[in-house]
């Protein structure tokens, strides 16, 4: 195994350039370590699988970043072969992974936060589809955060077991076909419903699996989390039933409409159908806006690092703590008819703009779906009697 005394050495050393420094993970293929590239100083990481290994992974996973290189948030590859018993692959020294960083928080993410993440994540899957892969297991775990100027990116990264497929055949150019009675891949927590099923993952699972990740970060934890069962097909069984018994509504209660209609959306696509990205992304963008938010990447854990670095104010010898970050409550101050005058502009201003993007924007190239359509319907009967009072001066 990597974790052997060979890999440990002091002058191990592989690519001819990157000494090996400590032991910094793992994964189902092996183990991850710091190095150095004894040319420049720079930081890397690398991942050493045995030759031996029953299942090795790292040469696919090598395939997999030379065809994605390049794309914003994909880690860089800096070297793959063999040294002594190993199979090596040396990459980008990313940052903690999004659940390091929830558990940093407290276990709770502002609707800033949230939001932020949302708009990367969205455009990360979106990379990944376009060359023609799927990731199948869409989790915070497997987004890491990038360091140095890097750091107010997210990578698609991680302790990934070889999960991601191809969604389309490069000879022929065709979709996969659609096949039932798969096994589940990827974590149960954030799998689609048709994952559940046994139907044949596409791009709308990692779209669906995704929503779940947000609810995930807006309510610190999912309705099916803690269901035990003798069986991890029991469990799944169980989880699955939970899932599907629970309406979207339900599930995003409390929260900005935009989480239910992202949800309701992918769990309305077909099987080949491709997700409208820009769409799904201005959703998010849009609720950003009418918060009021500024798009400054002052992630969560960021300001709490800042006031963390700060010199703490003291009061009679004492010093108070750094608190940690708490959700957002919107419009706290302001007074009730106030509050009802808003919300109405709000639902006004985002019946109009969503039938805007669906008709006229990206969305217009393909039409209006079921979902969008009923979502649009039911936004636009919550507030009528304030749209037919707009007038044109």
């Amino acid at each position: 195994m990597a974790s052997s005394s060979t890999a440990t050495q002091a002058d191990f050393i592989v690519g001819e350039k990157y000494k090996l420094v400590r032991k910094i993970g793992a994964g189902s293929f092996g183990d991850i370590y710091l190095a150095i590239n004894v040319t420049n100083g720079e930081e890397v990481a690398v991942k050493l699988e045995s030759k031996r290994a029953r299942h090795p992974q790292l040469l696919y996973e090598s395939k997999l970043y030379n065809i994605l290189q390049g794309g914003v948030g994909i880690p860089r590859m800096r070297w793959y072969g063999q040294e002594k018993e190993y199979n090596v692959l040396v990459m980008d020294l990313l940052g903690p992974s999004l659940e390091d960083l929830f558990n940093f928080c407290s276990r709770r993410f502002t609707m800033k936060t949230v939001l932020m993440i949302a708009d990367q994540m969205i455009s990360r899957i979106e990379y990944l589809h376009t060359k023609n892969f799927i990731h199948r297991d869409i989790k915070p775990h497997n987004f890491l955060m990038g360091i140095g100027p890097h750091s107010n990116k997210s990578d698609t990264a991680g302790k990934r077991k070889r999960s991601t497929a191809a969604v389309q055949n490069n000879k022929t150019k065709q979709h996969i076909p659609y096949r039932e009675d798969k096994s589940l891949t990827g974590t149960a927590r954030y799998a689609s419903i048709n994952a559940h099923l046994g139907i044949e993952q596409s791009r709308r699972d990692d779209m669906e699996s995704l929503g779940y990740v947000l609810m995930y970060f807006n309510r610190s934890s999912l309705p099916w989390q803690g269901i035990t069962a003798a069986t991890k097909k029991q469990k799944y069984e169980k989880i699955s039933e939970r899932k599907m018994s629970i309406p979207v509504e339900v599930l995003c209660k409390g929260f900005p409409a935009e989480f239910a209609m992202y949800l309701n959306y992918c769990r309305g696509l077909r099987f080949e159908e491709a997700p409208d990205y820009v769409y799904l992304r201005q959703l998010f963008r849009i609720l950003f806006i009418l918060l009021n938010y500024q798009h400054d990447y002052a992630f969560d854990w960021t300001t709490l690092q800042q006031n963390a670095a700060q010199p703490q104010a003291t009061t009679s010898g004492q010093s108070h703590q750094t608190q940690p970050p708490t959700v957002s409550k919107r419009d706290t101050t302001m007074p009730v008819t106030e509050k009802r005058l808003w919300a109405h502009a709000q639902s006004v201003l985002m019946v109009v703009l969503i039938l805007i993007l669906v008709w006229m924007g990206e969305g217009g190239k393909r039409g209006v779906s079921t979902g969008e359509a009923h979502t649009a319907t039911a936004v636009l009967a919550s507030c009528e009697p304030d749209v037919w009072c707009l007038q044109v001066s």
